[in-house]
């Protein structure tokens, strides 16, 4: 049976695969041995990456086989595999794993890597990858399934991201790679990483790891790869590699890091999330099994995850992310934007300091800052300087850099200083007052083309922007906290906001390396309106006489990265307490208002914590704060109520136009609240749970997004 008829189910789903052909040339070694190198080639230039479809697959497994009976033969001493251009492989290819139609053709998946991949650890020769460039997930695998490695010193990206996407390293890394570069090292690479906003290691990295047996400098690393594999194949060169578990490791060091891992994962994102636990699992049991039970223990576990909820949700978050936010529903021509060439920041506080370090590290521009008095001008001035002093400490700028960026940061207490700013900015405090004040002020002086943007987080833009002469240059500019590393800014439309001022908004945000969705002018936008739903209805189980462990156990189904009342902590008492306010004013019928909330941001907290702020418990003072309830809910009635009020307003938020589409309500969540790929945001969740279809008799997808049945 030839390998196509094997997997044929496989090939039924690749008519429009974008195939990575398995090119071969020899290549004569100095010593006079000839090696066969494979050139993984998607014949697309480095804008697409090479990925690994069924048919890229059964291509490579026919080229493995021919090589096979050349290396029999005496034809060949050994074989190489490299990439295109900068890019080894990119991965499975995702969108042939979303349409896999059941566990059965799953299943076929991994098991048509393993049988191809497996090839490499048993062709009779000695066999290499030489990692040039990206080599993700699949692409890695292919990697860890030969005899030796070398890496370019200058890849930008190596990683098994596949627990982040909500599946595992299914053509063997989650059994090699424990058994090559140790258990602590294995569970960084496979899981701490991924959960890490998928983070990557660079050349060095890996190798330092010890997942290459070599390194060489991008300018000739082609030469020195295959002069490392002459000395392989000709014994002059004898591979060492320290970081492989010993027995010492495997007895006592192996089940206690897996120990560790395990409760760092409950601590931090609870235990609703399947990936990262399967894939712990797979790295205890690689400690003493063979090869051939690693893989088969793959299998299953990779066709059990391709087939469920959590996977479908993580490919539909991971395109909002890597396409959606890419292409902003409803954003205006790019052509109609302004050039921003100064940029200026009213305020010089914390937040205002951290807009002027961006904008200026970004856009290296001109930024002036203002504030009441010199003082604090100079005290924002120094922050910002610091903090760019820090970035060349840590090597991520040079000393040059570094001294142009500072350079380009002013502070002023005269207004006048902003006449020739293009993009002025406010982040003083969340008063409608103050801000209308501010941004009459400040139009006296500057330019009358310049756009002027407030981040406020629940106020009306429209209402902000009512003393200005020339509202239409007003729009929302909301970003999240902390600014430097929240990948989403609200973009919100007043109803004045001409398309001139919303392209330089979004433009703005696209070149601060920034994710922009637009919404209309609504209380709390998106991503508060929906947090202001979720906080108000676990204070409302509270004050009605419900225990906060209730509440926080209750909504652990979302698998939201922490508890209702840990967000509260984190975003600041007095600052939810003012949010749900807001909400309540706008919408009364739907949000609620809390007393009691009040009464515990004046007290300051709700948890106990030790001296390295981990939480020990409730706070006995708090938890006195809000008795008097005389009717507690169950956790399930909480559930109910959490799930039907979300769909009940996102529903609302949608029919009026608040933004286009479910999946912008999801992207939001993503990237601005930090809710889990794995969920898929909230619709998809929702949908799945049955609360759309109670609530409003539908679905926010056709077909919604769940697995297999």
């Amino acid at each position: 049976m030839t390998i196509a008829t094997a997997y044929g189910d496989l090939t039924a789903l690749s008519g429009d695969e974008v195939v990575t052909h398995s090119y071969v040339r020899d290549v004569q070694l100095a010593s006079g041995a000839t090696i066969a190198l494979v050139t993984l080639d998607n014949d697309r230039d480095h804008t697409r990456p090479s990925t690994l479809g069924p048919v890229t697959l059964m291509e490579l497994g026919s080229v493995l086989d021919t090589q096979r009976r050349r290396a029999a033969n005496g034809e060949i001493a050994g074989l190489a595999i490299t990439g295109k251009p900068f890019i080894l492989a990119a991965g499975a290819d995702l969108s042939k794993v979303s349409e896999i139609p059941s566990t059965a053709v799953a299943k076929q998946l991994a098991q048509l890597g393993h049988e191809v991949l497996g090839k490499l650890d048993d062709l009779g020769v000695p066999t290499f990858v030489f990692i040039n460039g990206l080599a993700l997930g699949g692409g890695l695998e292919v990697a860890l399934n030969a005899n030796y490695r070398t890496i370019d010193r200058g890849v930008p990206a190596v990683a098994l991201p596949e627990v982040f996407l909500g599946i595992i390293p299914g053509w063997g890394g989650a059994w090699i790679l424990p058994n090559l570069i140790g258990i602590e090292n294995a569970l960084k690479v496979i899981i701490e990483n991924p959960l890490k906003n998928n983070r990557m290691l660079k050349g060095q990295e890996a190798f330092d790891l010890g997942i290459a047996d070599a390194i060489f400098d991008s300018a000739n690393f082609l030469e020195d790869s295959l002069r490392f594999a002459d000395g392989v194949i000709s014994g002059t060169v004898v591979v060492k590699r320290p970081n492989v578990p010993g027995k010492l490791e495997r007895a006592v060091k192996w089940d206690a890091a897996v120990g560790i891992a395990r409760k760092m994962l409950e601590s931090r994102i609870g235990t609703v999330a399947q990936s990262p636990y399967t894939a712990l699992d797979l790295i205890k049991a690689a400690k003493n099994t063979d090869r051939a039970t690693g893989f088969a223990a793959e299998d299953e576990a990779l066709a059990a995850l391709i087939s469920g909820d959590q996977f479908r949700a993580s490919i539909y978050a991971f395109n909002l992310v890597q396409k959606r936010a890419k292409r902003p529903a409803g954003a205006p021509d790019k052509a109609l934007a302004k050039p921003v060439t100064k940029v200026g920041v009213i305020g010089a506080g914390l937040m205002a300091s951290q807009f002027a370090l961006l904008f200026v590290r970004r856009l290296k521009v001109p930024v002036v800052i203002t504030d009441l008095d010199q003082a604090r001008v100079d005290k924002g001035v120094d922050y910002i300087r610091g903090e760019i002093d820090a970035l060349e400490s840590k090597g991520k700028i040079n000393r040059d850099e570094s001294n142009r960026l500072k350079a380009l940061v002013t502070g002023t207490t005269d207004k006048a200083d902003f006449a020739d700013a293009d993009w002025v900015i406010e982040a003083v405090f969340e008063e409608l007052g103050v801000k209308q004040d501010v941004f009459a002020e400040i139009e006296k002086h500057v330019s009358d083309t310049a756009v002027l943007a407030t981040n406020t987080s629940s106020l009306s833009v429209e209402q902000i922007g009512a003393k200005l002469a020339h509202p239409e240059r007003l729009v929302g500019f909301h970003f999240f906290n902390p600014v430097a590393v929240m990948p989403l800014v609200e973009v919100v439309r007043a109803p004045s906001t001409d398309d001139t001022t919303l392209s330089t908004a979004m433009v703005t945000a696209a070149k601060l390396y920034k994710n922009a969705v637009i919404t209309t002018d609504t209380p709390g936008f998106v991503v508060n309106r929906i947090l202001a739903k979720l906080l108000g209805e676990a204070m409302h189980a509270v004050d009605t006489g419900t225990h906060f462990e209730v509440v926080d156990t209750a909504i652990a189904p979302f698998g939201l990265p922490m508890t209702p009342f840990e967000l509260l902590e984190l975003v600041g008492l007095k600052v939810g307490a003012h949010v749900l306010d807001t909400h309540h004013a706008a919408f009364p019928d739907r949000f609620f208002e809390s007393t009691n909330l009040h009464a515990l941001a004046e007290h300051g907290q709700i948890f106990e914590r030790d001296g390295k702020g981990k939480i020990k418990g409730f706070d006995k003072k708090a938890v006195s704060i809000v008795k008097g309830g005389k009717s507690p809910m169950t956790g399930e009635e909480i559930l109910r109520r959490v799930e039907d009020g979300l769909a009940d307003e996102i529903h609302r938020m949608l029919e009026d136009g608040v933004v286009e589409a479910p999946e912008d309500i999801d992207l939001c969540l993503i990237l601005g609240a930090g809710w889990p790929f794995q969920m898929g945001g909230a619709t998809p969740y929702l949908d799945r749970v049955g609360a759309s279809e109670r609530v409003f008799g539908g679905t926010f997808h056709t077909p919604p997004i769940r697995g297999m049945e």
